[in-house]
């Protein structure tokens, strides 16, 4: 099938490795001219030509640090610039720290609601009124299960999911009659090369062995496995297609059914 992607330009935040590569690359591939922004440039620079050698299309790679505005407004004002429009906007970047309330400080919360939520506001503050100017656009924000699948381990990422999912859902209401639609991807356990740091955190606060840790979120999802980066990829390519602009302010899962409470049941034990 032909997504009808070709010559599009996209904006992927936190784009050098992880699921914002993978869908950078999916999208090359599909003939998307990208612009990847991330905190460290050797990465960057390293995914930007791995994507222009392996399908010839432009990479725009920007230095940004998304907990701040001014470098939210300078990485879309600079990808605008190089790139010529935002046809596609992917809110990717960030992450939050797992814990319960007890443990978690007052930086474990700053830091959950400063990148994994007001870094997807930021830019989208500044893309927004070039996809309205352009007469409109593609919103796909990956978000996180923990929004929709509360667990007390994860409280924190539950917290900030909620509040974009929220805002997805908000701003699909507000800016569809400028033919500008939204989605959120809500992600469960993905292998990515922060995995195996999680699974150390999971295995140091339950008091278990790293091995017995990594089986606890495959227990918890039905098809018995986590899912590979380029699986969320390609979901969210499919969703940044002009195919499914019908596809507006709605949410997806791809968690393989992950019923979470088995893990805080585990956690328990």
């Amino acid at each position: 099938m032909d997504l009808q992607l070709k010559g599009k330009c996209a904006l992927v935040t936190g784009g050098s490795e992880g699921i914002g590569k993978a869908i950078a690359m999916t999208l090359a591939k599909e003939g998307v001219n990208v612009a990847i922004c991330a905190r460290r440039m050797e990465p960057l620079e390293k995914t930007a030509e791995e994507i222009r050698n392996a399908y010839g299309v432009t990479v725009v790679a920007i230095t940004a640090d998304l907990t701040k505005d001014a470098d939210a407004k300078a990485f879309v004002e600079k990808a605008a610039k190089e790139l010529g429009s935002v046809d596609i906007m992917i809110n990717n970047a960030g992450s939050a720290p797992g814990g319960v309330i007890e443990t978690l400080t007052e930086a474990d919360w700053e830091q959950a609601l400063q990148l994994k939520f007001m870094g997807y506001v930021r830019c989208l503050r500044y893309a927004l009124p070039i996809m309205v100017k352009q007469g409109g656009g593609r919103v796909v924000n990956l978000i996180g299960n923990d929004g929709v699948k509360p667990s007390y381990w994860e409280i924190a990422p539950g917290a900030a999911n909620a509040a974009g999912q929220n805002m997805t859902l908000s701003l699909a209401g507000q800016y569809g009659r400028h033919n500008i639609s939204f989605c959120a991807v809500n992600p469960g356990p993905v292998r990515t090369e922060r995995w195996a740091g999680l699974v150390n955190a999971m295995s140091r606060d339950m008091k278990i062995s790293y091995e017995e840790a990594d089986k606890l979120a495959p227990a918890s999802i039905p098809l018995g496995r986590i899912a590979e980066v380029e699986e969320v990829a390609n979901l969210v390519v499919m969703l940044a297609s002009p195919l499914v602009q019908m596809a507006n302010g709605t949410m997806i899962e791809i968690d393989g059914g992950q019923d979470k409470a088995l893990m805080d049941r585990f956690r328990d034990r």
